[in-house]
């Protein structure tokens, strides 16, 4: 089995989610006793936050880089970013590692396009629906059009995400405006909605929705484990 590599702590709520998703398909993949090996460093959300609130993205883009590479000394063969908004540091950590950094709008996109579904509304924090670095891949590598909500209604759904997600608060209220903001984006073509920040799975799931919902935390967890037991699987 390959070891696992996650940066973890953005947030906790989200890293627990990868750690039970991860041990769970190892186990469903191989039976017994088997669980995923892995590694976590996780960070203090804290810290992380602040410096995206500053813009300052250099100091995290070197700070996620110096967290791969420790993984991968203390023995990593994949690196998981267990966030969705901090693969804005990708670039800066493949250059500083020499194993696969498994991106999670790569493997969300292969999932649609394996779905055939090729318009989709994307939900995360501001950062990841109004930058591009996200938008790109699912449009350049997979054909995938990407359709975000509006000003207030992407102020809603980052709120969300950092005053209650991230601490854990799940609120009825807050379900039903996601909800919402799922639905009205039916009406301009969205065939489906990206689940597109770690800690929305904790808010949303399919059945609440009349579309089909990508859980990306889900997504990037079962990509890590295709890859971590390969070979075992190939000799079985």
């Amino acid at each position: 089995m390959k070891k696992i590599g996650l940066i973890g702590g953005i947030t906790w709520q989200s890293t627990k989610l990868y750690y039970e998703y991860l041990n769970t398909m190892v186990s469903e993949a191989l039976g017994g006793k088997y669980s995923c090996s892995c590694l976590i460093e996780s960070v203090n959300f804290a810290d992380i936050s602040a410096k995206q609130s500053a813009g300052d993205w250099d100091t995290l883009h070197t700070q996620m880089a110096t967290i791969a590479k420790s993984l991968e000394t203390a023995g990593a063969d994949i690196i998981l970013v267990c966030a969705n908004t901090m693969h804005l540091s990708a670039d800066k950590i493949k250059e500083n590692i020499n194993v696969p950094l498994l991106h999670i709008a790569e493997a969300t996109g292969k999932s649609i396009q394996d779905k055939g579904i090729q318009k989709v509304l994307l939900l995360g924090t501001k950062y990841t629906m109004e930058l591009d670095f996200y938008k790109d891949i699912l449009k350049e590598q997979f054909g995938i059009e990407v359709l975000i909500p509006s000003s207030e209604d992407r102020d809603t759904v980052h709120q969300v995400i950092y005053d209650e997600l991230s601490k854990g608060i799940i609120s009825k209220d807050s379900k039903a405006k996601y909800v919402e903001i799922i639905k009205k984006s039916e009406s301009n073509g969205a065939e489906a909605a990206i689940l597109g920040c770690t800690e929305i799975p904790l808010l949303i799931q399919s059945e609440d929705c009349d579309i089909p919902v990508f859980d990306t935390t889900k997504i990037h967890a079962q990509a890590a484990v295709d890859f971590a037991l390969a070979e075992m699987t190939q000799t079985k």
